[in-house]
């Protein structure tokens, strides 16, 4: 099988799951984008995959984290 790679980014003043090259949903927090991007990874951990997922620490500059 593959690997599934998920990211957490921050997309202006929101949150995305960059996964593939390509950034999906608009999540308010954090941690609505972790939870988004721990669900698909645990399909792909079911399907055989070996997943990565990577979630930044807190950044004093941005008010949302």
């Amino acid at each position: 099988m593959g690997l599934a790679q998920y990211a957490i980014v921050a997309v202006e003043d929101h949150w995305s799951v960059l996964h593939d090259g390509n950034v999906h949903g608009d999540y308010a927090t954090k941690e609505a984008a972790f939870e988004s991007a721990a669900a698909a990874a645990t399909l792909a951990l079911k399907q055989g995959h070996e997943v990565h997922l990577s979630v930044p620490g807190n950044d004093p500059d941005r008010s949302n984290n």
